[in-house]
């Protein structure tokens, strides 16, 4: 039994981490630099963020590796060290799993490519797969409980990072697609849709993640919910929706009272794995635990 399938046999809600670029900006991260390359030259930032989400409640944190396919990496000349990126992000994430005074799964973050298929693009089924084959191996040889196919717009894309995972482990897969133009993906899925067609890849989970604020979010998990009412589902919102304030800096107005009112909304409404997106930190997520009744360590 995964560890994910244990954390759920105790009837509660499970809290997952919230963002790690916001988490990554304050950290010193430079707009434009990647996120990925960090997990080597500064790893001990990457721990406290994992470490922060942990004591703020959070039972599944993902690793630093959203960009690590090497089409991403690609963009800062980083592709050939695509394994490496990824197994150390799931190293860091590992150690403060370990250290934790609870169980903690760790969940290894497969994001886009950034490409768009073909005919409208040029990337094909195939390449697709095979990158994502090759970031999975760097998370599984890492340490990851699980693989975490999120904020995803695209079915095919999707179908391409489940094959590539399975090409290299038989870890059990979440899978989350972004909800963000009027109730579809950006590649016109349906919530419905989504959940049949990522049903039949015969996933450990499916949900939403991200978007354009945690009610547009929680529509597509009640149609969802109401489609299927044995599937686990995911909800991980983004912290309310991005404003760009004096020096062009993007905050998101989404206060940790809001989020606390979405983890009640949409634990009602029967969602299981709970979390925040972008705009969400530790704060957040120590005010959606505290509405859930879930343990804080301190």
């Amino acid at each position: 039994m995964n560890p994910l399938e244990k954390l759920l046999q105790t009837g509660q809600p499970i809290l997952l981490d919230g963002a790690m670029g916001t988490m990554l900006m304050d950290a010193g991260l430079e707009q434009g630099d990647p996120p990925e390359e960090w997990n080597v030259t500064h790893p001990e930032r990457i721990r406290a963020i994992h470490r922060a989400y942990i004591q703020a409640g959070s039972r599944v944190i993902l690793t630093n590796s959203f960009g690590g396919t090497r089409f991403r990496l690609e963009m800062h000349d980083l592709q050939e060290r695509t394994y490496e990126l990824n197994r150390a992000a799931a190293l860091n994430a590992r150690a403060e799993a370990v250290a934790a005074p609870a169980m903690v799964v760790v969940a290894g973050s497969m994001g886009p490519t950034g490409q768009l298929f073909e005919p409208m693009g040029t990337l094909t089924f195939e390449e697709a797969k095979a990158a994502f084959a090759e970031q999975a191996k760097g998370l599984a040889e890492g340490g990851v409980d699980i693989f975490w196919i999120e904020t995803m717009s695209d079915l095919n894309e999707v179908k391409a990072a489940v094959e590539g995972a399975r090409m290299v482990s038989d870890l059990p897969i979440v899978t989350t697609m972004s909800f963000d133009t009027h109730g579809h993906t950006m590649m016109g899925v349906s919530p419905v849709k989504a959940l049949e067609t990522l049903g039949s890849l015969d996933v450990f989970a499916i949900g939403a993640n991200c978007g354009t604020g945690s009610d547009e979010l929680e529509v597509a998990v009640r149609t969802m919910r109401e489609a299927n009412p044995n599937v686990i589902l995911v909800a991980k919102a983004n912290a309310g929706i991005p404003q760009v304030v004096a020096g062009g800096e993007i905050v998101y107005n989404g206060t940790p009272d809001v989020m606390a009112r979405y983890a009640r909304n949409v634990h009602d409404l029967g969602v299981s794995l709970i979390g925040g997106c972008c705009g969400s930190t530790p704060v957040h997520i120590r005010a959606m635990a505290e509405a859930l009744g879930s343990p804080v360590p301190g």
